[in-house]
């Protein structure tokens, strides 16, 4: 997926991992969602003068409730509990980076903002381009198949947005520090039952 320009790609054996624990990877990806829309939400909040933005984040909020939903269907489908959630290291990982690397101003908040959200889209689209290449299970594979092509387009509306509102901020270089930041979080990971484990 270079569009995405990720460094370093997911061993596809993770898929084999998951297979065998679909009940907590099905919770966490659930909560992934949950949490992807109280971002979008949060961004609505802080930003609530940029129309384009708003209505941006509206669509995505509303998106990625839904695919929270679906989550949750299958979860009660396949008879699995839905779990508590747990801490996401990797994001927790991310978060530092956001709060180390942000300078402090309103417009350079916002472009960090947008940049974090857009590197978690990108390894979740990847992670689930991993997980509908590998899957025994059909209809799994058929949708993060699905779920894949959703991520994509939100990691482009973060991106874009980041271009829009980037004012004196070199959005390129400041996307290829985070693609190089994320590069050495994500080595760390792999082997985990989460979606960005």
């Amino acid at each position: 997926m270079s569009i995405l320009r990720l460094q370093l790609p997911t061993d596809p054996r993770w898929a084999n991992i998951v297979e065998q624990n679909l009940e907590e990877i099905l919770s966490d990806h659930a909560w992934c969602e949950q949490k992807a829309a109280t971002n979008a939400i949060m961004l609505i909040i802080n930003n609530a003068e940029k129309e384009d933005l708003v209505t941006e984040m509206t669509a995505i909020s509303i998106e990625e409730m839904q695919h929270f939903q679906m989550v949750h269907d299958i979860i009660k489908e396949r008879g699995y509990e839905f779990l508590r959630d747990r801490k996401d290291d990797y994001v927790n990982d991310l978060m530092k980076y956001l709060k180390k690397s942000s300078d402090g101003s309103r417009e350079g908040g916002l472009i960090e903002r947008l940049l974090f959200a857009a590197m978690v889209e990108a390894r979740s689209c990847e992670r689930f381009k991993v997980l509908s290449e590998n899957l025994k299970d059909e209809k799994l594979a058929q949708f993060y198949r699905d779920l894949m092509e959703s991520e994509a387009a939100h990691y482009t509306t973060f991106i874009n947005l980041a271009r829009k509102y980037a004012g004196k901020v070199d959005v390129e270089s400041r996307w290829k520090a985070w693609l190089e930041h994320e590069a050495e979080i994500i080595a760390k990971y792999g082997d985990g039952l989460t979606v960005h484990g």
